[in-house]
């Protein structure tokens, strides 16, 4: 495992140190607040690349939200055939470029630097320096000595009566989990409940995100209990960064139909009224005046030809 995720353990360590190095130019280099702002630094840089996948999320999200409708009539059709709905939901998604496993990106994307760290603080605990922190035994020793709040951020919950002061850090341990579970769940519930319009609240999507919405919470309440806190520290600011990306997103720019949308058009017309300016329309779809059918159109009446006196002549003598 270690030689797979070897350069992930170089990544994330080079990165951690860097941060340490900038925060030490007017703080303490051994001080726990240091290499926690290191840690918070990773986890800047790891969002910024992550930005990419945060856009296709919520575009993805949104088309789920719009197809509703069509989900919902092919269920009706067939859905006495499960293989068959299958097959027609799935080329639904392709032909509408959704993913209903879009909301996971972001958690999947940093999952294997995630574990990288897990991997670095841990073999803090064992004694063991991996990817830079090898070839820096100053900074490692560093690291191994630093605490927040008198708990080291190399221990975790499990751990922490091999450290000195174990109530105070299974405290603080047990304050961080508790922090980190609740902004995953309010970071998902945040979403559900003011971008999604009623009717993406049913049907199976719907299911899906409902069990998410309970299930990552409960994953990382119990993951926790063995995660050292700088890997707590890691997720929950990580967590808070989603909930203020997501807010600032649904603020500007919320799907069609949802209550964010109708929050945005009463602040819109609020400001409006401040300044004395008429009120914004409401956007509606441009109207389509279609061409009548060839049975629709009525036939043009045909003025009758001018005759000459020689035909108008022999025209009567034939009657």
């Amino acid at each position: 495992m270690d030689t797979i995720l070897a350069p992930l353990y170089w990544v994330v360590s080079w990165i951690m140190i860097g941060w340490h190095e900038f925060f030490s130019l007017f703080l303490d280099s051994d001080a726990g607040g240091t290499w926690a702002l290191s840690i918070v630094g990773l986890v800047v840089v790891m969002r910024i690349i992550l930005i990419p996948l945060f856009v296709r999320q919520i575009k993805s999200m949104r088309n789920m939200q719009l197809i509703q409708p069509q989900m919902r009539e092919l269920q009706a059709k067939y859905g006495h055939d499960k293989e068959k709905l299958s097959q027609e939901m799935m080329k639904l998604y392709k032909e509408t470029g959704s993913n209903p496993f879009s909301s996971c990106l972001p958690v999947l994307a940093q999952a294997p630097f995630f574990f990288a760290l897990f991997r670095v603080l841990n073999g803090i605990a064992e004694d063991i320096p991996r990817g830079a922190f090898a070839d820096y035994p100053a900074l490692f020793d560093s690291l191994a000595n630093s605490t927040v709040f008198g708990a080291p951020l190399a221990a975790s919950f499990a751990t922490a009566y091999d450290y000195p002061n174990p109530t105070t850090t299974r405290i603080i341990a047990a304050i961080m989990v508790v922090l980190m579970t609740a902004t995953t769940f309010f970071t998902q519930r945040q979403l559900m409940r003011q971008n999604m319009p009623k009717t993406a609240l049913e049907g199976p999507f719907a299911q899906q995100q409902k069990i998410l919405l309970y299930v990552l919470p409960l994953m990382f309440l119990f993951s926790g209990y063995y995660f050292p806190l700088g890997v707590v520290l890691y997720w929950l600011v990580s967590n808070l960064w989603t909930m203020g990306q997501q807010f600032y997103v649904i603020r500007r720019m919320p799907a069609p139909g949802t209550p964010a949308e109708e929050a945005l058009r009463r602040r819109k017309e609020e400001k409006a009224a401040r300044k004395g300016k008429p009120l914004p329309a409401a956007e509606s779809p441009p109207v389509v005046v279609a061409e009548p059918s060839p049975l629709q159109q009525t036939p043009k009446r045909q003025q009758p030809k001018k005759k000459s006196r020689s035909q108008r002549k022999k025209s009567g003598s034939k009657k």
